[in-house]
């Protein structure tokens, strides 16, 4: 939800750049750092919701194909893929821990001194979130697939 009003909030800027800029040639000042720290954000913020509700990418035709043959080789594959991918995001979380502190204590910024300047560790603070957020779901997807493996469960 956060992720769509941002989205829509960043739209209205963009517009209102756009429309200054051709109106009066005075652009909104910081619009393109903003965007680049934007889409980062807003791409950790739906990242779990996108997982949950099984549009994460993958081969859904194979998965499909041998969910109807095996069901249990299904849920194994789908065990695999959760557990690889909680290994994966924690591996970025492991990288990004260390990034979001750095820019706390230095108070890194992007822009230009007497223009535009935004500080970074909120959109770090973002992406530890998303991670960790994303790896709880990965987990919980473990769960349930590794519980159908063992029960045989043919869902």
């Amino acid at each position: 939800m956060l992720g769509t009003v941002w989205i829509l909030a960043l739209m209205a800027l963009i517009n209102a750049d756009v429309t200054l800029r051709a109106a009066v040639a005075a652009p909104i000042p910081g619009v393109p750092e903003m965007v680049s720290m934007s889409i980062v954000g807003i791409v950790f913020l739906q990242i779990t919701h996108t997982l949950r509700a099984g549009r994460l990418t993958r081969t859904e035709i194979f998965l499909d194909w041998l969910g109807r043959r095996w069901p249990r080789a299904r849920h194994a594959a789908g065990l695999v893929f959760a557990l690889a991918g909680a290994a994966v995001v924690w591996a970025m979380f492991d990288a990004s821990l260390p990034l979001f502190l750095k820019a706390l204590e230095r108070g890194d910024y992007v822009g230009a001194i007497g223009s535009f300047r935004a500080p970074t560790w909120p959109i770090r603070l973002i992406i530890l979130f998303g991670c960790a957020t994303l790896i709880a779901q990965f987990l919980v997807d473990a769960w349930r697939h590794g519980r159908a493996v063992l029960r045989n469960d043919g869902q």
